[in-house]
């Protein structure tokens, strides 16, 4: 891209509009956003087209406050906006991390000015479902979802993954339900966030019965699915059971899994099962000193204290004095 660049500089192309959002969308592409604004800025005159490859550049890049920021600079100078430029700033507004959600309110109003929000399109609908679920507006949420005539896969995920976020498990539930009577086939992000509903509503068996069946949905279960079931275990006291799945899974096995199983031993002081997760995370990060003190917490509650000045000898030794333990914990989100 740079070589490119230099030689379309060198003959005076770099301000042609074609041109120069060839080179924003290549920048972008690479990661190197900044450049791309560079090319973007230098322009004398600027289209809708450039605009959208800004914002989505943006957008891709995880610059969602930039994205808005573009967007807000496109329609002050008078630009329409098209449905992909809409779909990007949506998805700014739903990961950004502050004023998402007004920016979001103001493309569904232009969206409603333009005839493009009744009824919104697949696209752009499910993007507005995830913009507002995960902003925490489940009401309007559930108001685009149900207004859209026809809905994805991926609308009937924003609107579960939103539901389980924001604690309405049964409600999540229930649209999983829905979506299975109106035929709708579930991915592995469906069942991610049903069985993390599953687990926020300590449903144990109807979570089984999910995990179970993932094969004849055609989903072959990633540490993600593993991670809910271990988590809705671990609470439900099952601990040897946990942790026989997470030695059976078909995937390799990661420090959170083992750290959510380390937390429910925790929680139902199972010292045996906690030091053979200890175990298992160090040798998969033999510097993740934060497990000693969530052992040495689970010794102390026993009243282990020999084991407790052991451990602490370790820790000394290791040249430790504070150690955050909250790289052992792992939970079940829908993501």
């Amino acid at each position: 891209s740079t070589q490119i660049h230099a030689l379309v500089v060198k003959h005076g192309l770099h301000r042609d509009t074609y041109v120069a959002n060839g080179l924003v969308r290549a920048y972008s592409v690479a990661g190197l956003i900044g450049v791309a604004r560079k090319v973007f800025d230098e322009l004398p005159e600027r289209s809708v087209v450039v605009y959208t490859t800004m914002v989505s550049g943006y957008a891709q890049n995880g610059r969602y406050q930039d994205a808005m920021g573009a967007f807000d600079e496109m329609l002050n100078e008078g630009f329409e906006p098209g449905a992909v430029v809409l779909a990007s700033v949506l998805s700014a507004c739903a990961r950004s991390e502050s004023g998402g959600l007004v920016m979001g309110r103001r493309v569904h109003d232009i969206m409603e000015r333009r005839g493009m929000a009744a009824p919104a399109g697949v696209i752009l609908g499910t993007a507005l479902v995830d913009m507002y679920g995960k902003n925490g507006a489940i009401e309007e949420a559930v108001t685009v979802f149900k207004g859209m005539p026809e809905r994805h896969t991926a609308t009937w995920n924003a609107l579960i993954s939103a539901l389980v976020h924001h604690g309405h498990g049964k409600d999540a539930l229930a649209m999983f339900e829905q979506m299975r009577r109106e035929g709708v086939p579930p991915n592995a992000t469906t069942l991610v966030g049903v069985l993390s509903a599953y687990c926020h509503t300590g449903l144990l068996d109807e979570a089984r019965r999910v995990f179970a069946s993932m094969e004849d949905f055609g989903v072959t279960p990633s540490i993600q699915h593993y991670g809910c079931m271990v988590d809705l275990l671990g609470r439900s006291g099952l601990l040897l059971e946990a942790e026989e799945m997470i030695r059976g899974m078909t995937c390799k096995a990661d420090t959170m899994i083992w750290g959510a199983l380390l937390t429910a031993c925790k929680s139902h002081g199972d010292i045996d099962i906690a030091e053979r997760a200890v175990q298992e995370m160090l040798k998969l990060d033999p510097n993740n000193h934060g497990v000693y003190v969530v052992l040495s917490n689970i010794y102390a509650d026993a009243g282990r204290w020999q084991d407790v000045d052991k451990l602490r000898k370790v820790m000394k030794d290791a040249r430790l004095s504070k150690i955050p333990g909250s790289s052992a914990v792992a939970g079940c989100s829908a993501g």
